[in-house]
């Protein structure tokens, strides 16, 4: 269960609810994020939540199965959006549309991109500074060098910054110049970097393991929660499968199921979930109309002259048709939903 205690609370021993649950042989751990005061505990038996409920220092209670549970739409129906300040929130009910490069090249490119997402109405660039990539010999980004002229360039425009952080250690010197932190496929379950990022105030995507589970995807969540961060977004970007014929497997069904199992954003990452160029435009549709509160495109320049995925990354002319028909399609949506 789930026991969300009054604001400006604070907990003691001695206090009635932990009286309560002491008594009643319950364990539980104390969540303190930037919105909430939360009790989480195993629920025992048929122990009725009215006597937690009645207490003056709870706020409410909920009964919460999931193991996932304050990621969990079963105590939260409201979906949660990510204010990121300037008028840009995610998950409020609007497409989000974020774009740029795999892997940020020079400040030429910045701008270049920049110019780009201004022109096409988009606010959110994403790009690598700290690239993992399969070969040690590849290109592997810019580091915090590349990173400080992405931030700037944004900033001085208006544009919000999402990049992947790959180690614990570099939160802090990444800190004041990221917006989104994004934690990639292969560090989906790195526990140790997912309690630091729930330890500070800015927003988390976290991307779906390479052949990562739905309920392993809401527990890494989870991990970004009980450390006291609520600003989460959760990416479906495929997953590896037998099949040869295209990079990952966009697994679409994960978009409408996460949506239904958690009360977080969902974004759809097109460009990994095929890695083919001339289907991005379509699996990122069908993303969209599945749920997705967001896609996150690659975008170049020159696709065939990136440092890194060109193979699934599109031209800014192919990208701005793609634009226009994912608004096109969301406003679609919103009439089928009023159905």
């Amino acid at each position: 269960m789930i026991i969300r205690l009054a604001s400006n609370y604070t907990l003691s021993e001695d206090s009635a609810i932990a009286t309560l649950l002491n008594k009643n042989g319950i364990g539980f751990s104390e969540v303190v994020t930037q919105y909430g005061h939360y009790l989480v505990a195993p629920l025992k038996g048929d122990m009725d939540i009215r006597l937690i409920g009645h207490l003056t220092e709870v706020d409410d209670v909920y009964r919460v199965s999931d193991a996932y549970k304050l990621v969990s739409r079963k105590w939260k129906l409201k979906n949660t959006s990510i204010d990121l300040g300037d008028n840009i929130v995610i998950g409020d009910g609007s497409l989000s549309i974020m774009a740029g490069p795999c892997s940020i090249e020079s400040e030429a490119q910045i701008e270049s991109t920049v110019k780009h997402l201004l022109d096409r109405g988009i606010s959110i660039m994403r790009g690598g500074v700290y690239k993992p990539r399969s070969s040690p010999y590849s290109f592997r980004g810019l580091g915090m060098e590349g990173l400080k002229l992405f931030y700037k360039h944004c900033q001085d425009n208006g544009i919000k910054v999402i990049t992947e952080v790959m180690m614990v250690e570099q939160i802090e010197e990444m800190h004041d110049y990221v917006d989104i932190f994004q934690v990639g496929a292969r560090n989906s379950q790195n526990f140790n970097l997912l309690d630091a990022l729930g330890k500070i105030d800015k927003a988390v995507m976290i991307k779906r393991g390479i052949s990562g589970t739905i309920e392993e995807l809401l527990q890494s969540a989870e991990y970004v929660f009980s450390n006291g961060n609520e600003k989460i977004l959760l990416c479906e970007r495929g997953i590896r499968s037998y099949e040869k014929a295209y990079r990952n497997t966009m697994d679409v069904n994960a978009i409408a199921v996460l949506k239904d199992r958690s009360h977080l954003p969902v974004i759809a990452d097109p460009s990994h979930g095929v890695g083919v160029r001339k289907y991005v435009d379509k699996i990122a549709m069908a993303s969209v109309m599945a749920g997705a509160d967001g896609v996150i495109l690659e975008v170049h320049e020159v696709p065939q002259k990136a440092f890194s995925d060109g193979a699934q990354t599109l031209s800014y002319g192919q990208a701005s048709v793609l634009y226009e028909k994912l608004r096109q399609l969301d406003q679609l949506k919103s009439q089928f939903a009023t159905l």
